[in-house]
């Protein structure tokens, strides 16, 4: 991978994504967007990985968003090559194909939550903030903070942030469903990698198709959810054999109606 600020490591049935820019608590820019791109098709292509772990390196998770990424963009850069592009790459991230534990070691402010929102599972350090700080900048939430946010922590929790400004501790976070443990400084990854262990410890394919299921139900990417559940189930059928073959064979299939 060329941007090395992005890290993926794979550990058995786990692979570890890791953003890795501490001196500027791993804020993203493009490049860094693009290479998160490429962790989430290497995680996919991988069929060893049953389950995937987020983190980032040094004393913050993600402070989301670089502003001088983004601060001398046109408006219309700024809408597409960044907000666009951006929600897009989230996006890859929430619908992988395995589990998403988030080790959030860090603050998760604006962008930073938004990409620990994208995973299935959220530890935090007990000294972590988490917040939504956009409007205090004349901007919005633009990387789902007010759509995927909404959908799996609550409209009201959102309110609260992002038109009150409220932050709030990795307790506060638990009781409020934003995060679902709470350990102790330093213990995230370490966390993370025993929950991963439970993950890992079940059907894959069940898991997988339970992960595209709750998304279904949560209102989340639901016509790729049942295109994929629909094409798994038909791809181990003994009809999708056949009509390879007699394509490949120029005869007319002869189909079983197999499941």
């Amino acid at each position: 991978m060329a941007d090395q600020r992005i890290r993926v490591e794979f550990e058995g049935p786990v692979a570890i994504i890791t953003a890795a820019r501490p001196d500027k608590l791993n804020a993203f820019d493009i490049d860094m967007l693009k290479a998160l791109s490429q962790a989430c098709d290497e995680v996919e292509a991988n069929a060893e990985i049953r389950v995937a772990i987020l983190t980032g390196e040094g004393k913050a998770f993600s402070a989301g968003g670089d502003i001088k990424a983004w601060g001398e963009m046109t408006p219309n850069e700024f809408g597409h090559a960044w907000v666009r592009f951006g929600h897009r790459v989230f996006e890859r991230l929430a619908t992988l194909r395995v589990p998403v534990i988030a080790a959030i070691n860090g603050h998760a402010l604006g962008g930073g939550l938004e990409l620990a929102i994208a995973a299935d599972i959220r530890i935090a350090e007990r000294h972590v903030k988490i917040g939504l700080p956009e409007t205090g900048l004349g901007m919005v939430p633009g990387w789902s903070g007010t759509q995927r946010l909404v959908r799996r922590a609550g409209a009201q929790v959102v309110r609260r942030m992002a038109l009150g400004g409220e932050v709030f501790s990795a307790d506060e976070a638990a009781g409020l469903g934003l995060v679902d443990h709470v350990v102790e400084t330093g213990a995230a990854v370490a966390a993370a990698r025993a929950y991963a262990a439970r993950v890992a410890a079940r059907g894959p394919a069940a898991v997988e198709v339970a992960k595209l299921m709750i998304a279904t139900a949560n209102g989340e990417d639901n016509g790729t959810a049942v295109e994929a559940l629909g094409s798994i189930l038909v791809a181990k059928t003994g009809d999708l054999k056949e009509g390879v073959a007699a394509f490949s064979e120029k005869r007319a299939a002869k189909f079983a109606g197999e499941w």
